[in-house]
């Protein structure tokens, strides 16, 4: 398998890896440099050498998924039989510089709502490497003509027609998907915060809307669906930046995702 089908498969698995590469390369060593080894938590795929350089950093690596840290790492070795190594003696006579590259699970957002406020958020979404899930119940608002503007996108697209229950979606989302609650129908707003509250380990929950539907939501919430206020408060609304008031789909959208951007900053802090 290649490198890059590895980094793939680690991306769909929604697991962390480390990308290791040799950087440099001074005299004799194993491999040139640009070769590449992927580690993941349990697994390897390919090879920098194999020996001291390739045991230890695959060791560093495992260090660094476990800590979830994100920045790049560089680790230099000395293959000669001076060097007291941790995985036995390699005696090539070169230097070797090796890069770790963290591969971070991408986060997830779903969008439930696909219309003129929900293409626009989803196009600037698009732009950002994350998992990008589309949800209407419309299949109109999901066909390929229409959602061609993101064919470039660096996001992953997955999109889901939900004619029924598009609350049904979030039982399959990754672990701590965003979600952002912006349908054409407020009976199916309401369903979905609904069930959102009731779906554990999802991420932050958004909702669009004016502050009257809020009161009718919140009420609804506590005396039909039963949850306290406490959890009520999960869901935040309305979205978007409070300083930003304009009120075509584009400006919305703009402001709906600075606010969510500014989560993902959050949760790093």
């Amino acid at each position: 398998m290649t490198w890059i089908a590895a980094v793939a498969r680690l991306r769909a698995r929604r697991e962390p890896g480390v990308l290791v590469t040799v950087a440099t390369v001074r005299g004799h060593a194993p491999r040139d440099a640009g070769a590449k080894l992927v580690v993941g938590q349990s697994e390897t795929w390919g090879s920098i050498g194999g020996g001291n350089v390739e045991a230890v950093s695959i060791d560093r690596a495992r260090e660094m998924i476990a800590a979830g840290k994100a920045e790049p790492e560089l680790m230099d070795f000395a293959l000669n039989d001076k060097v007291t190594n941790q995985h036995g003696v390699q005696c090539c006579g070169g230097t070797v510089a090796v890069l770790l590259e963290p591969l971070p699970v991408v986060r997830a957002v779903a969008v439930f709502g696909v219309g003129h406020v929900g293409l626009e958020l989803a196009r600037i979404l698009a732009r950002q490497d994350l998992d990008l899930h589309l949800i209407d119940s419309r299949a109109d608002m999901l066909t390929e003509e229409r959602l061609e503007v993101l064919a470039d996108s660096a996001a992953q697209v997955h999109t889901h027609h939900t004619p029924l229950l598009p609350e049904e979606v979030l039982q399959d989302l990754p672990r701590g998907t965003h979600v952002l609650i912006m349908t054409h129908d407020h009976a199916e707003d309401a369903a979905l915060c609904d069930a959102a509250l009731r779906t554990p380990d999802l991420g932050s929950i958004g909702l669009i809307g004016s502050a009257a539907k809020w009161v009718r939501f919140r009420k609804r919430l506590s005396t039909e669906g039963g949850h306290d206020d406490a959890t009520i408060d999960r869901i935040k609304t309305p979205i978007g930046l409070a300083d930003i008031t304009g009120k075509e789909p584009a400006t919305i959208a703009v402001s709906v995702a600075a606010d969510l951007l500014r989560t993902f900053e959050n949760e790093e802090n």
